[in-house]
C-alpha cells in the first residue's frame, strides 16, 4: 500500500513543495490550509504521517495536533514551524508529536523523519499480524475434537484461561500438551505477553539454573557475557515447563524458591529479579506416582498442580480419528500442493482399529506419509504404513501378530502386508472388471506402481 501524507499549511508555496517533493519519492500526497480542513482531510484520508504547521489561521497547531491523535487508527506526526521554541516542541511531544523540525526545513532530514515513521508502522502492522495469526491460530476451537472427553477438555481450558493459576497438563507423548498450553496463553489476559518455552528434558542438568534465571559474565566457564534467562524472558507472559518430570532434585528446589518467592537471581548474581508470569507446566508422567517413590517433591507438586488437566489420549477417543483426518488432509494438501480429498471409507476403518501408541502425533505423521504416496484423489488402504495394515490383518485372522513357524517377526511382517496387498490388488481389479487403469485409481497408485506390484506379488490376471 503506497504510504499517505498530509500535509497542514496555511503558506501555498509550502504546501506545492512538499507535494512535489514528496509525489516525486512516490508517496501519495494531500494538503489542507487550514486546522478545521486538516482535521476533515484526516479522517477521510486516513494518512500515515502529517506534516503539521504550529502557526494555523483558525485553530492552534497544539490543538490540530490533539485532534489527530484522536483519530483511529491515528498518524505519526511532524511538526513544521517557523517560530520554534523549546516550550512548544516539548509540548507537542507531550500531545504525542514524532517530531518537531524549524523551518526552513532541510529535505532530507524530513525524508529521514518519514523513514523511520513508515518503517516502526510497518514493524507494528507485522507485529499485529503475527499476534492475530497466533490468536486464531490456537483458539480451542482449532484443537480438533468432538467427543465427551475432549469436550470436558475444552470447558476446562475455557475456565483455567480466565485465572492466572498454575496448571499442570498431563498426557502421553503425542497428545498435544503444547498446543494447548498455547490455546491457555492466547485466550487469557497475558495474550499479549510472551510464551516461552523450556524443554526441561533436553537442558543439561548443569546448566539448567542458568537456562531458568539467566548467569552474569564469569558465572562459570563458558558465562563470556551476562545472559537474560527464561522467566525473565517470560515477564507478562507465560512460561512452559514441557517434560518438568524429568528435572533432577537439585532443579526442583530452584523450581520451587522461584515458584513461591515470584523474583529471581541470576548464576552468579547478587540482586534479586522480580518477575511476573504464569506458569504452564507439562508431564507424561505420573506425578503423583514419581511422588510417592520419592523422584518428585511433594511441595512442587502442588505448586504445580494448581490446576490440573489431564489428555485422553487417541485411543480413548477413536470418535475423532475422522475429523483430525479431515483436518491433516487439508493441512497437507495446501503444503505437498496435491488434490488429495479425503481418505476411502476402507483406510479410515483401518485406522479406527489400531492403538496408537505415538497419539495424534503419530496420526499426523501416517496422514503426511499416506498423502504423500497416494496418487490419486483418495487415500486408500495401500498408502497406509505397513504396520496399519500389518494389526488390520491379524485382526482379521484372528491372532495377534508374532512370529510364525516360518522365521522372525520381521519375516512374519512381510508375510501378512504381501498377502494384505495381494488381496487388495485383486479386489480392485474385480472391481474394475480387469481394467489397470481404473483398478490403479481405486488403490490410489499410477499404473506402473501397480504394474511393478503386480510383477512382484505374481499376480496374473484374470486368475
Amino acid at each position: 500500500m503506497v504510504p499517505r501524507i498530509l500535509v497542514i499549511d496555511d503558506a501555498k508555496s509550502i504546501r506545492e513543495v512538499f507535494s512535489v517533493l514528496l509525489g516525486d519519492r512516490g508517496f501519495q500526497v494531500a494538503a489542507a490550509e487550514n486546522g478545521r480542513q486538516g482535521l476533515e482531510k484526516a479522517r477521510l484520508f486516513e494518512p500515515d504521517v502529517v506534516l503539521l504547521d504550529m502557526n494555523l489561521p483558525d485553530v492552534p497547531g497544539l490543538e490540530v495536533l490533539a485532534g489527530l491523535r484522536e483519530l483511529k487508527p491515528g498518524p505519526e506526526i511532524i511538526i513544521i514551524t517557523a517560530f520554534g521554541t523549546i516550550r512548544n516542541a516539548v509540548e507537542a511531544t507531550k500531545l504525542g508529536a514524532y517530531a518537531y523540525l524549524e523551518k526552513p526545513i532541510d529535505n532530507d532530514e524530513l525524508l529521514l523523519n518519514i523513514s523511520r515513521i513508515l518503517e516502526i508502522r510497518n514493524l507494528r502492522r507485522q507485529v499485529e499480524t503475527l499476534r492475530s495469526e497466533l490468536t486464531s491460530r490456537y483458539r480451542f476451537s482449532n484443537i480438533v475434537g468432538t467427543s465427551g472427553r475432549m469436550n470436558s477438555v475444552f470447558q476446562l481450558m475455557e475456565k483455567m484461561s480466565r485465572v492466572d493459576g498454575t496448571v499442570l497438563v498431563s498426557g502421553e507423548s503425542g497428545t498435544g500438551k503444547e498446543l494447548v498450553a498455547r490455546a491457555i496463553h492466547f485466550a487469557s489476559p497475558r495474550k499479549d505477553g510472551p510464551f516461552v518455552i523450556v524443554n526441561c528434558g533436553a537442558v543439561p542438568r548443569d546448566l539448567i539454573e542458568s537456562e531458568f534465571f539467566g548467569h552474569v559474565k564469569g558465572a562459570f566457564t563458558d558465562a563470556r557475557s551476562d545472559k537474560t534467562g527464561k522467566f525473565e524472558l517470560a515477564n507478562t507472559g507465560t512460561i512452559f515447563l514441557d517434560e518438568v518430570g524429568e528435572l533432577s532434585q537439585d532443579a526442583q528446589v530452584k523450581l520451587l524458591r522461584a515458584l513461591g518467592e515470584r523474583e529471581i537471581v541470576r548464576v552468579g548474581g547478587t540482586k534479586t529479579v522480580p518477575v511476573d508470569v504464569r506458569v504452564i507446566a507439562a508431564t507424561n508422567k505420573d506425578l503423583e506416582a514419581e511422588v510417592a517413590s520419592g523422584n518428585f517433591r511433594e511441595d512442587l507438586y502442588f505448586r504445580l498442580a494448581v490446576l490440573s488437566l489431564r489428555l485422553p489420549p487417541l485411543r480413548e477417543r477413536t470418535e475423532d480419528i475422522p475429523l483430525l483426518v479431515e483436518h491433516f488432509v487439508r493441512k497437507y494438501a495446501r503444503e505437498l500442493d496435491k488434490n488429495v480429498l479425503a481418505f476411502a471409507p476402507g483406510a479410515l476403518t483401518r485406522l479406527g482399529g489400531y492403538g496408537w501408541p505415538g497419539n495424534v502425533r503419530e496420526l499426523e505423521n501416517v496422514v503426511y506419509e499416506a498423502m504423500v504416496l497416494a496418487e490419486g484423489e483418495w487415500v486408500t488402504e495401500a498408502a497406509l504404513p505397513a504396520r496399519l495394515r500389518l494389526t488390520a490383518a491379524a485382526a482379521e485372522s484372528g491372532r495377534p501378530p508374532g512370529p510364525g513357524p516360518s522365521g522372525s517377526l520381521r519375516e512374519e511382517v512381510q508375510c501378512v502386508a504381501e498377502r494384505r496387498e495381494r488381496e487388495l490388488i485383486l479386489e480392485a481389479l474385480r472391481q474394475a472388471g480387469g481394467s489397470r487403469t481404473r483398478a490403479a485409481r481405486t488403490l490410489g497408485v499410477s499404473r506402473k506402481t501397480l504394474f511393478n506390484k503386480m510383477a512382484a506379488l505374481e499376480i496374473r490376471w484374470p486368475e
